[in-house]
């Protein structure tokens, strides 16, 4: 299921389509999916496109300061920021959604929560990789967070695993009645979805997003440009919408 979850979204993303209807054009001999896959793939490699689509993902949140949150029982850091580096012994490398892991620190050492906890994550196509709570939790601590403040769950595929697992540690640690109460840190663009399976789950939840992907620009002609990073950012906006779509409408449990 895993698997399917990673695949079957690339058949209805810019890049899929385009492929499909190129395929389909010399196929069938029709220029004009060819032009039409030509204009797709335009489309979505521009910023002046890919932009409002990522900000949509990212519900329009700004940055927040950390002072400005909320206390609550836990500060909730989900995974995604560190890559298996090449050669037998490297150390993992951190991804660009490391903003996680520095907001996460700072919440903590803003005295917003009396605990941190990282999420277990954990991929099969990455075998010998590191579980990467237990990696942040080592790096937590060379930053001065003491280590009984520190919690990973348990071992992690995805964000519904993450809400459950997290869900479950909590609990037991408060072994109260009432639902415990969250900061939850992820990408913006990931928060919308992240949101809804955590508060599913009975958490008190308060997003706290980072790793913004736009920033405010004034038009300019660069903005028609075609751009990986743009194609990026549209394939990804799109992976998100559907996403909580089908966590909102279809699996609702």
């Amino acid at each position: 299921m895993l698997y399917l979850a990673k695949i079957l979204p690339a058949l209805v993303l810019p890049a899929g389509i385009v492929i499909l209807l190129l395929i389909l054009s010399a196929a069938l001999r029709r220029r004009a999916l060819a032009i039409v896959a030509l204009a797709l793939l335009w489309l979505s490699s521009v910023s002046l496109v890919s932009d409002p689509l990522m900000r949509a993902a990212e519900g329009w949140a700004v940055q927040q300061r950390p002072a400005a949150a909320p206390r609550a029982d836990a500060i909730v850091v989900l995974s995604g920021m560190l890559r298996p580096a090449a050669g037998p012994g490297a150390e993992d490398e951190w991804a660009e959604s490391v903003d996680r892991f520095e907001a996460g620190i700072a919440l903590f050492k803003a005295e917003k929560a009396p605990l941190l906890v990282f999420t277990g994550g954990w991929l099969p196509w990455h075998p010998n990789a590191s579980q990467e709570g237990k990696v942040l939790r080592e790096r937590a601590i060379e930053r001065g967070v003491p280590a009984d403040r520190i919690a990973v769950s348990s071992f992690v595929r995805n964000t519904e695993e993450e809400s459950r697992a997290v869900s479950e540690l909590l609990r037991r640690r408060t072994g109260s009645i009432r639902a415990p109460s969250i900061v939850l840190v992820t990408s913006a663009f990931h928060m919308r979805r992240s949101e809804l399976l955590f508060t599913r789950t009975g958490l008190v939840v308060t997003p706290f997003p980072v790793d913004f992907q736009t920033s405010a620009a004034p038009f300019s002609f660069m903005q028609v440009l075609p751009r990986a990073g743009s194609i990026e950012n549209t394939e990804t906006a799109l992976r998100e919408f559907y996403g909580y779509l089908y966590y909102r409408f279809i699996k609702t449990r």
